[in-house]
């Protein structure tokens, strides 16, 4: 047998990402983020209550990154859960910040006790997964993100993979579709450390009755 793989998100899974970044934006570009909006009409300019520009947003996005990453926190039970599952199984990061702020994202987890293999993506993760199920060839790998579109991503390029959607910021969970191509959803990790260990422990009695 060789080690279950997880492939995990980073933003709302492992930290806290949108509530740092709301601070961010008001403190630095007197922009309000209401998180109960639709996205594009979600950031807004306080003084005046225009709605930022779609290309803006992704510009404040990529300067947050480049600038306010170490106000980033864990989601509570993140650390322990990581820790607790890397002793039976290989963990890699896959994040969508782009692969010029890899380094930066691999150095802030681990000040966070995330020590694992990053990867900075663009786009859907389905390639990116199973480029990493054909170099580990895991019995088992188990996919944590929190959005819908990475999902139905990963469904597509390595169906095999288990998929749990996982939003861990409480103020974001009501407001966050659940994906219709993950298996699971689960927000508190907890939970979600039991759902992945059962997978394990299925795994494990299939080999040992074939043994």
């Amino acid at each position: 047998m060789t080690r279950p793989l997880i492939v995990t998100d980073c933003d709302e899974v492992l930290l806290h990402m949108v509530v740092p970044f709301r601070s961010w934006l008001d403190e630095h570009h007197g922009i309000h983020f209401d998180f109960s909006s639709p996205f594009e009409e979600a950031l807004r300019h306080k003084h005046s209550g225009d709605v930022v520009e779609r290309l803006r947003i992704w510009t404040l996005l990529g300067e947050f990154f480049a600038t306010a990453m170490h106000v980033q926190t864990a989601i509570a039970g993140a650390v322990e859960t990581m820790a607790a599952l890397a002793k039976r199984a290989d963990i890699v990061i896959v994040t969508n910040i782009g692969e010029e702020n890899a380094q930066a994202r691999t150095a802030q987890l681990s000040r966070t006790n995330l020590p694992f293999p990053v990867i900075g993506n663009r786009g859907g993760k389905g390639p990116v997964v199973a480029q990493l199920i054909a170099k580990y060839r895991p019995d088992i790998s188990i996919f944590v993100d929190d959005l819908e579109n990475n999902h139905s991503s990963v469904a597509q390029f390595s169906p095999q993979t288990w998929r749990l959607q996982f939003v861990g910021e409480p103020e974001i969970a009501p407001y966050a579709p659940t994906a219709r191509d993950a298996h699971a959803r689960i927000d508190d990790w907890p939970s979600a450390r039991r759902w992945i260990e059962a997978k394990f422990d299925e795994l494990d009695e299939v080999a040992a009755l074939m043994t």
